[in-house]
């Protein structure tokens, strides 16, 4: 079982590296480079050479091709040399060759202001270059030599135990990226580690300037103060996550009075949940929703075929399948409204519990058909195995049948889907968040889509590749816990 395992997790990962590098190559290549400068308002009212200059500079810092500004290419000249017109300057023309044969396109800006006559250079990565940056880029390993401030040249580079503004001891790290290299708190998965970090580029246009994971992980709402000590002594109400902070490098009066070294930017703290948070808030209870709506259903639908607990079951199923979402959601909203329900999440807020309501029934209810069919579906179908039989000879009442046995046996291919429910609740719901207004992140990848945000659809991509495998993979591991007769190996011949 270990070797599967180990084998599983192996291909587990290849395929993920394999679907994101294609979703690389697909943005960077196939969709055009335009489409992520429609939302830059900045972009939109420039003009001219700085025009030009900002889209290679951006698309530079979005991972499309180096780029090399008028100063840099012609970096060495002599005064003299660098005042001359490229016409008369045979120094210049070698150095433009000299870019040239480097694969570099070289322009000259034309356009009738400040910039005019100087040149610029470009060049677009391949294939192999887009995937290799993505990757190297992708993992950050953070240590005590990662620092290096020539203003702080004795800076000191180590670990240590001590307690956190908590009272939590926590693993401090000096010379690394972040201060608070393993610690503890309330929030899943309570143990934290920034050893090792996952780097996605920033989010453009949308959100533009702050990393994509920090868009999606980040809380919502107003800030939210607490009353703490900082390392300086001084106490008050503040929003800063002091786990969160990272090393800067030029420190404000503020940062001095509260810190007593670098260790100073940090994350600010919300009222609200992020939108990871919100959508699987809003997914889990809908999750428990559906289950316990369509198990006890199906099961009396199962113990007697026909029945009219049965056809109104199945007539329900139909109805839900047969119904466009969209226009069940509509009319459950309509109803819920009228029981004095808020039809729009933001109207309440996050604060008020009778915003929820609403989406998780819906969501809840959306899912109910597809399960109820199946359970009754696998019941129906264990109902004429002999072990019912046997347990009918035996005097069982249908009931106690219907729910040790049955129920026990069909259940086993439902569990298989379980984890994926759970984990994929994360990814969020994008018609009932789209109705309702929900801040979540069912509706992220299509804006990111819609934007031309590249990291951030890379970004989503990841994240809901490496859950959907995983779930998979839990759920193939479930269904051996749940029914031991399940081998996930193949068996070598004469049972050895």
């Amino acid at each position: 079982m270990a070797k599967y395992i180990i084998k599983r997790l192996i291909k587990s990962v290849i395929s993920v590296l394999v679907v994101v590098s294609i979703v690389v190559l697909i943005v960077y290549q196939l969709v055009p480079k335009t489409r992520s400068f429609l939302q830059d308002t900045g972009y939109q009212k420039m003009q001219g050479n700085p025009k030009t200059v900002y889209y290679y500079g951006q698309l530079e810092s979005l991972g499309y091709l180096q780029f090399v500004p008028n100063n840099k290419i012609f970096n060495g000249l002599t005064k003299e040399e660098a005042t001359k017109d490229i016409a008369e300057s045979p120094a210049k023309q070698k150095i433009i060759e000299g870019w040239k044969s480097k694969g570099y396109t070289v322009e000259e800006l034309k356009a009738h202001d400040a910039l005019q006559g100087e040149m610029i250079a470009y060049r677009y990565y391949n294939s192999f270059e887009l995937i290799g940056n993505f990757f190297r880029r992708l993992f950050v390993l953070d240590h005590k030599n990662y620092i290096q401030d020539p203003n702080n040249p004795n800076l000191e580079r180590g670990y240590r135990i001590e307690r956190d503004p908590f009272g939590v001891p926590a693993l401090v790290g000096s010379g690394t990226l972040h201060k608070y290299m393993i610690y503890f708190d309330g929030n899943f998965p309570f143990i934290h580690q920034n050893f090792l970090t996952l780097n996605f580029g920033e989010s453009f246009p949308t959100h533009k300037g702050v990393m994509t994971l920090d868009v999606i992980t980040k809380g919502q709402g107003d800030q939210k103060k607490i009353k703490q000590t900082f390392p300086t002594g001084v106490t008050l109400k503040s929003p800063i996550d002091q786990h969160s902070l990272k090393y800067k490098y030029n420190l404000d009066v503020m940062d001095q009075k509260r810190f007593n070294d670098h260790y100073a930017d940090g994350t600010l703290m919300y009222t609200s949940m992020s939108m990871v948070g919100m959508s699987y808030f809003f997914g889990i209870f809908a999750l428990l929703i559906t289950y316990a709506v369509s198990l006890p259903i199906a099961v009396a639908m199962a113990r007697k075929p026909g029945g009219i607990v049965d056809k109104v079951g199945i007539g329900y199923i139909n109805l839900l399948i047969s119904l466009p979402s969209l226009a069940f959601i509509f009319f459950l909203k309509y109803i819920g409204v009228a029981l004095g329900l808020p039809d729009l999440f933001p109207h309440l807020g996050f604060n008020d519990p009778r915003s929820y309501i609403l989406p998780m029934v819906i969501l809840g209810l959306l899912s109910t058909p597809s399960l109820m069919m199946w359970v009754r579906r696998y019941m129906v179908d264990q109902s004429t195995a002999d072990y019912v039989k046997f347990a009918k000879a035996k005097g069982l009442s249908g009931s106690e049948i219907s729910r040790r046995h049955i129920l026990k046996n069909a259940i086993i291919p439902v569990v298989n889907g379980i984890p994926s429910s759970v984990i994929l609740a994360i990814s969020g719901a994008v018609l009932t968040e789209s109705v309702f207004s929900i801040p979540g992140m069912g509706k992220m990848l299509p804006d990111a889509i819609k934007a031309g945000n590249n990291n951030m659809v890379i970004t989503l991509t990841f994240i809901f590749t490496a859950l959907s495998i995983a779930a998979v993979f839990i759920g193939d591991l479930l269904m051996t816990v749940v029914d031991p007769r399940i081998s996930l190996q193949e068996k070598k011949e004469g049972g050895r």
